[in-house]
């Protein structure tokens, strides 16, 4: 018996490492984004009766962890305020040092609100540069202003 989603996330990642699966191999397999369907399958979305299906199918998932896979998570996957892993803590760090520089200049731009994390988009790439490969992420959310009431 299966008793969090975070047991069918490590069903997961244990099938995809054993089968030697990339992220966008799965997504191109449910017909969604990498980001999106990785965030997805670590937890932090729900997917549709088909999806899941899909996914049970690829990773070899019991019927039980395919229900799991369209219920409603707890979103949040970290386990502390700061994180440890070096490439999240970057994240965090990023947020301290530009968080108050992207609110001002979305503010600017946009007025009184906030940029959604629920219609959004996330793209990761590589950017090829012979002074050492980048990371080149977008992210792309609707802003929601404020209303007056």
């Amino acid at each position: 018996m299966i008793s969090s989603r975070d047991e069918v996330t490590k069903m997961i990642l244990s099938a995809k490492v054993l089968k030697g699966i990339k992220w966008a191999d799965v997504a191109r397999e449910i017909g969604l984004s990498k980001e999106w369907t990785t965030a997805g399958c670590l937890g932090q979305m729900t997917f549709d009766k088909k999806q899941a299906e899909q996914l049970g199918k690829l990773f070899g998932l019991s019927d039980e962890a395919v229900a799991w896979l369209q219920v409603v998570p707890q979103k949040g996957s970290l386990d502390t305020a700061v994180p440890t892993d070096p490439l999240i803590y970057r994240w965090y760090e990023l947020v301290n040092v530009y968080g108050t520089t992207i609110k001002e200049l979305i503010h600017e731009e946009f007025g009184d609100g906030i940029m959604s994390a629920i219609d959004f988009s996330m793209d990761i790439q590589r950017e090829n540069d012979p002074k050492g490969d980048r990371v080149n992420v977008v992210l792309s959310g609707k802003f929601l202003p404020y209303k007056q009431y």
